[in-house]
């Protein structure tokens, strides 16, 4: 079924599209001018089951997802939004689901380096209330 589809976008900051976060393609480096909250509606009509927007602005920079990007697509359409790009701290993931409403978080950087054990990170959501599987 459809939720087994999970379709990942690409973005960035851009004045050039109304919503102001632009797809990516080519692994991020080549602007297309669709708008990444319209791409978003478009593939939830398509069928995907759950979208994957990540911020290229943000991603691999530990400095925390786009939370704005984030929340503009997870309040445009009714599928399970996972916020991607740019986890840093623990911290980082609660915003990403209490603010940008992701249903999820993809994390790398944190666990590869070993600066977070995913043990840690359900702890810390069920700690503040997150329903996690322990």
């Amino acid at each position: 079924g459809s939720e087994k589809i999970i379709v990942a976008i690409d973005t960035h900051s851009s004045s050039q599209v109304s919503s102001t976060f632009e797809v990516l393609v080519s692994g991020g480096t080549k602007p297309t001018g669709i708008d990444a909250v319209e791409w978003a509606q478009r593939v939830e009509d398509l069928g995907a089951g759950a979208i994957l927007p990540t911020s290229i602005d943000t991603d691999g920079t530990q400095a925390g997802y786009d939370i704005a990007m984030t929340r503009a697509i997870a309040d445009a359409v009714n599928l399970p939004v996972i916020a991607s790009g740019g986890a840093g701290t623990l911290e980082h993931l609660y915003q990403a689901i209490t603010q940008g409403k992701a249903d999820a978080v993809l994390v790398a950087s944190i666990v590869h380096f070993g600066k977070y054990t995913i043990a840690q990170i359900k702890e810390y959501l069920a700690e503040r209330g997150i329903p996690v599987r322990l």
